[in-house]
């Protein structure tokens, strides 16, 4: 167990984490309601899913009706591969905390379960001081940022039942905002321009496609443009970096 002064310094190095969880947690929970979800699919899907940004994508796949349009399983196919190839960054992280992690305990599944990007930073880098409990420090860490973006999204969930229909027109653009925001921020860390540009060129490919008909059909159904895009791209970087 952790003393009263550890465990504040942990939960002080969680901070920053609670300001951009809430902030983007919030939108998210508003973004479930003004899709006309119940106010606990957000919490459940907060408790369960390992990235937020793959909840973001989850509420916009169904809310925009592209299950409907095809085969459940044809559906959950497409679900399942831009879900698995947004979280495929966690096997990466996974592997960077192989040492840190180690002899861990009860602590071990709980840690490994609430890794997050932000989370990752922290325990990546954080000192644990001399006299903590390595465990336990690492825990609290963990635990925290893991309750911030749960309450965030229930919030915003609650939030959204009781603001009047109407004022919640727009909200979902938070997963576009979200995105452009994080893309920049990747930018401006790595100075590297490849993989957005990459990602934007695929993109417009795949949708160009959609909209290309031979013989009154679409080259591409317009539900199979995100997969596309999304394997297009990884092909592409790939290729790009094996160059190098």
């Amino acid at each position: 167990m952790l003393d009263s002064s550890n465990f504040r310094r942990a939960v002080k190095l969680t901070t920053p984490v609670f300001f951009g969880y809430i902030a983007i947690g919030i939108p998210f929970g508003l973004m479930v309601a003004n899709a006309g979800f119940p106010w606990w699919l957000a919490l459940v899907m907060s408790l369960l899913i390992f990235s937020g940004t793959a909840q973001y994508v989850a509420i916009a796949f169904f809310a925009s009706g592209l299950a409907n349009v095809t085969s459940f399983w044809t559906s959950l196919l497409v679900f399942l591969g831009i879900e698995f190839f947004i979280g495929l960054r966690h096997i990466f992280y996974s592997l960077s905390l192989i040492e840190k992690y180690r002899d861990t305990g009860k602590w071990k599944f709980p840690l490994i379960y609430t890794i997050t990007d932000e989370t990752f930073a922290l325990v990546s880098s954080c000192n644990i001081p001399k006299d903590a409990d390595k465990e336990a420090y690492l825990a609290v860490i963990s635990l925290f940022d893991y309750s911030y973006w749960v309450a965030g999204s229930l919030i915003g969930a609650l939030l959204g039942n009781l603001i009047p229909d109407g004022y919640l027109n727009g909200v979902d653009f938070a997963l576009t905002a979200l995105f452009v925001v994080l893309m920049i921020n990747q930018i401006r860390a790595s100075r590297d321009f490849l993989p957005s540009l990459v990602g934007i060129a695929t993109t417009c490919f795949a949708t160009a496609l959609s909209y290309i008909r031979i013989g009154g059909k679409a080259i591409l159904p317009s539900q199979h443009v995100i997969l596309t895009g999304l394997c297009l791209g990884i092909t592409v970087m790939m290729i790009l970096r094996r160059r190098k």
